[in-house]
C-alpha cells in the first residue's frame, strides 16, 4: 500500500484514505505513506495554514488528519480546557489520601498506565522513544512527582498558584530556544492570568514550607515542558506520555510498597487520579496541543487553579475570600479574553490573505 497523495484531493478510493471534508479548507483524513513522510506531511499542512496532527490516530502512527487553522485552534482549546478541568480534581484527592507524594504519584501512574495502553492500544500506536521524546518524558515525570511532593509539602493552594508559573516559562523557553517572540496579545493575556492567580492565593502564600514551595515553583518549569511537547523536534507527545508515567510510577514504587493504610477513600481516591486526572488529562492534553499553541494551551490551562481551590471549598467547606473570587474573575476573564482576540487576529489575517 504505497503512493503519494496531497492533502488538498485525498482519493476515496484508495485503501487506508478518508475523505471528510468538501475542498481544501475542511478537514481531511489522509495516510502519510513512504512517499509522504511525516514531516512533509506536516509541512504541508503549515503551509495551507492548518494543523496536522499524526499520532495516534491512525493506525500504527501511519497516517494523519489535517484541519483548517481556525477549526483545529478552537478544537484544540476545548480539549485543553477539559483536560484542565480533569486536572483540578488533584487537589481535592491528593488531600484525602493519607500518603506520602511519592506513594501517590507512583498509585496513580500505576492506574493510568493501564488507561494509556489501553488507548495505546485501540489507536494501534505504538510509543516511540528518542532523545526528544525523552526530553519531554522527563518534562512529563517531573511534573507528576514535584506536584504530588509539593502538594504534601505546602498548602494545595501554593503549589497549584507556584506551578501556574508555567506560561512565563513557556514564553521564556520559545523565545530562548526556538526563537519565536511572543505577540503583544500574548505577553497581556500571560500577565492578566498570572496577576488574577496571584490575587486569587494572596492570603495563602503567606503560609506553607518554603522547601515545598521551592518544589512547587521547579514543577511550573517542567509543566512548561509538558506545554512544549508538540513543538520538540521529532516529537510523539502520547509517547512521551506514556514514558514519563513509567517512570513516574518506577521512581514512587519503594514508597508505595511501603504504605498499609488502604481504606476505601483512599483506593477510590486514587483510581480517580489515574483514570481522570492523570490518564484521560493527559489524552486530551496531547491531542489539544497537536491543534494548538504552546502558550495558548498554558493560558486556557489557567482554569485549572481556579477549580482546584473552588472543588476543595465545596468539598471541605473552606472559605473563598473577595481578593479570591476577583482573582477567578481575572483569570476568567483573560483567557476568554485572549481567546476572543485570538479568534479575531485569525480572521483579520485570513481575510488580509484572501484580499
Amino acid at each position: 500500500m504505497k503512493g503519494e497523495y496531497t492533502l488538498e484531493q485525498p482519493p476515496e478510493t484508495a485503501p487506508g484514505v478518508g475523505k471528510v471534508g468538501e475542498d481544501g479548507s475542511a478537514r481531511y483524513r489522509a495516510w502519510s505513506f513512504a512517499k509522504l513522510p511525516e514531516a512533509d506531511f506536516r509541512e504541508e499542512a503549515a503551509n495551507r495554514g492548518g494543523t496536522a496532527f499524526v499520532h495516534a490516530l491512525c493506525p500504527n502512527g501511519t497516517g494523519g488528519v489535517f484541519l483548517s487553522k481556525q477549526e483545529g485552534e478552537r478544537s484544540g482549546v476545548i480539549l485543553v480546557f477539559l483536560a484542565a478541568i480533569l486536572y483540578s480534581l488533584g487537589g481535592v484527592c491528593i488531600k484525602v489520601i493519607p500518603w506520602s507524594g511519592m506513594s501517590i504519584n507512583s498509585g496513580r501512574n500505576l492506574i493510568a498506565l493501564v488507561v494509556i495502553g489501553i488507548y495505546l492500544w485501540r489507536t494501534g500506536h505504538r510509543p516511540r522513544f528518542n532523545p526528544w521524546i525523552g526530553l519531554g518524558a522527563v518534562a512529563i515525570c517531573g511534573t507528576n512527582t514535584l506536584f504530588t511532593m509539593a502538594n504534601k509539602m505546602t498548602t494545595a493552594a501554593n503549589a497549584i498558584v507556584l506551578q501556574f508559573t508555567a506560561p512565563i516559562f513557556v514564553l521564556l523557553l520559545t523565545a530562548l530556544v526556538w526563537r519565536k517572540l511572543p505577540q503583544k496579545g500574548e505577553l497581556v493575556a500571560c500577565g492578566v492570568v498570572v496577576l488574577g492567580v496571584l490575587c486569587f492565593f494572596v492570603d495563602s502564600l503567606q503560609g506553607g514550607g518554603m522547601a515545598g514551595n521551592v518544589v512547587a515553583l521547579l514543577s511550573g518549569l517542567s509543566y512548561a515542558g509538558v506545554f512544549l511537547l508538540q513543538d520538540m523536534p521529532d516529537s510523539d507527545p502520547i509517547s512521551s506520555v506514556f514514558w514519563g508515567n513509567v517512570c513516574s510510577a518506577l521512581i514512587g514504587l519503594p514508597w508505595l510498597l511501603g504504605e498499609e493504610s488502604f481504606a476505601p477513600v483512599t483506593l477510590v481516591s486514587l483510581v480517580v487520579l489515574g483514570v481522570f486526572q492523570v490518564g484521560l488529562a493527559y489524552i486530551l492534553l496531547t491531542m489539544g496541543l497537536a491543534r494548538t499553541s504552546a502558550v495558548t494551551a498554558s493560558l486556557v490551562s489557567g482554569i485549572e487553579p481556579i477549580l482546584n481551590p473552588i472543588l476543595v471549598a465545596i468539598l471541605y467547606h473552606e472559605t473563598i475570600g473577595p481578593v479570591s473570587l476577583l482573582g477567578a474573575a481575572v483569570v476568567i476573564g483573560g483567557v476568554v479574553g485572549y481567546n476572543v482576540w485570538k479568534v479575531k487576529a485569525s480572521a483579520a489575517q485570513a481575510a488580509a490573505g484572501n484580499s
